[in-house]
């Protein structure tokens, strides 16, 4: 990856840490929904995510509000966002502050 494309990439972590699911106090980079992040060229962005559960009643919501998040990023004109649930979600995923927030015993 690129020096560039290493920015372009913090840039968009940073926005998606501004989008939260409306049941968990938590990010979606905190929960670890985020499974990867790509820019396929210029000016666009793939981000492949997943939910805590298939069944999520706000799914469609989540993902606007994730791909919005992605275009606030100076220079990103198009931004994709993909639902996967392999490999499932798991609570190893979330960072130690996400786990910390819910409760989570760390140690």
């Amino acid at each position: 990856m690129s020096a560039a494309d290493d920015q372009l990439r913090q840039q968009v972590i940073e926005q998606l840490m501004t989008v939260y699911d409306p049941e968990v106090p938590v990010n979606v980079w905190d929960l670890g929904l985020i499974y990867a992040i790509a820019f396929p060229r210029a000016g666009a962005v793939t981000i492949t995510m997943t939910l805590t559960a298939p069944g999520c009643p706000i799914a469609d919501q989540i993902l606007d509000e994730a791909r919005e998040a992605a275009l606030r990023v100076e220079g990103l004109e198009e931004a994709t966002v993909n639902l996967v649930f392999d490999p499932p979600w798991g609570v190893e995923r979330m960072s130690e502050e996400a786990k910390l927030e819910l409760g989570f015993d760390i140690f």
